[in-house]
């Protein structure tokens, strides 16, 4: 890996400010690759894969090499439920959201009371092996034909997605960790996936405020800690992607909805972002429309040339913002499978 030389120099003793890029790692441990581009000072978090995962132990020595490295790290995954969980051998297997919407039709209030169990048991989990938080809930509403979606929203319905995601996000809360709601505005009417193409939602803005912003507007409402938006193009009001337009997040995300919480953008690497140009291109481009933190995922010299282009970009009024996305509680691992919480909900879950 070639960096430029920087001025800035790291000091073990003193945390350094978050930078605004958060990127992902090679395999199981830390290689002197991984070591000096955590050290960069446009970096201000890892996120981890399937890859970085072999076991509970292996995963804590890798958490805590990180912090060893740099404590003041923010360190996430995607561990929704479903085809979206990062983490299996030794966690808990969740099931996909669309499950606690099928409970919903059904038992209604036990739904609710399950889904906020199945928050708090993520994050606790997650937080017992070193882990800030993971980018969930999903608050897209599930119409049926999106190819990224599917079963991974709760429901259709808004209302019904609004009240199983607080019961998810106060689950999580109550176990110490910050939660964050995406793809803001919806991502769940287009049937392209963003990760290989851009998907074009024709729908007028009222057609979108009145039905797909709602759980996000609720869950604002009711303290939503981060929002990733979409990489949607809404083409009767932006030509830019959700997460590259200074309308979705300032005019409505910050200005109309009120939202003080963080802004990921979703990750750079994916072709619905190609239109704004290379890596560094893309990242000042998301950061510049109100995104606060970037990811670029699988793409190591994507990753080095973002950090080289951001590596003097001012993050310091963020930085508070930033801070709040670090867990709250401490659990051990034994204290979260003899919580009482925890026995319960797994013997309500469906089997793997």
């Amino acid at each position: 890996m070639i960096l430029d030389p920087i001025a800035t120099t790291y000091d073990e003793q003193h945390l350094m400010p978050l930078g605004p890029l958060i990127l992902d790692l090679e395999g199981l441990t830390l290689t002197p690759e991984d070591k000096d581009l955590l050290k960069h000072p446009a970096v201000g978090g890892v996120i981890l894969f399937a890859r970085n995962f072999n076991c509970l132990s292996q995963l804590i020595e890798l958490t805590t090499s990180i912090r060893n490295l740099r404590p003041e790290l923010l360190i996430c995954v995607d561990q929704e439920g479903g085809r979206v969980q990062r983490f299996r051998n030794e966690f808990v297997n969740l099931p996909p959201a669309a499950w606690y919407g099928d409970q919903y039709q059904v038992y209604p209030d036990k739904a609710q009371y399950w889904c906020y169990l199945a928050g708090w048991l993520m994050a606790a989990e997650l937080i017992a092996a070193g882990i800030d938080f993971s980018f969930a809930p999903v608050l897209d509403l599930g119409y049926g034909p999106s190819q990224v979606i599917g079963n991974r929203a709760f429901a259709q319905a808004p209302q019904i997605v609004s009240q199983l995601a607080q019961a998810w996000i106060s689950g999580v809360h109550s176990a110490g960790m910050p939660a964050v709601g995406k793809h803001f505005p919806g991502h769940g009417a287009v049937r392209a996936d963003s990760h290989v193409e851009l998907p074009i939602d024709e729908r007028p803005l009222a057609t979108i405020t009145a039905s797909d912003i709602v759980p996000f507007k609720q869950a604002i409402a009711e303290g939503l800690d981060a929002i990733m938006p979409a990489h949607v193009v809404y083409s009767q009001i932006d030509s830019q992607p959700a997460g590259f337009s200074k309308y979705w997040l300032q005019t409505v995300l910050r200005t109309e909805l009120k939202f003080t919480g963080v802004i990921f953008s979703d990750d750079l690497s994916m072709e619905a972002t190609q239109l704004a140009g290379g890596y560094g291109a893309r990242a000042l481009a998301a950061l510049n429309a109100g995104c606060d933190m970037v990811l670029v995922c699988n793409n190591r010299q994507g990753a080095i040339d973002t950090a080289q282009t951001l590596v003097a970009y001012d993050n310091k009024p963020v930085q508070q913002r930033l801070s709040k996305m670090r867990a709250r509680i401490n659990w051990t691992w034994d204290q979260v499978h003899n919580d009482t919480r925890w026995q319960e909900i797994s013997a309500v879950l469906p089997r793997a």
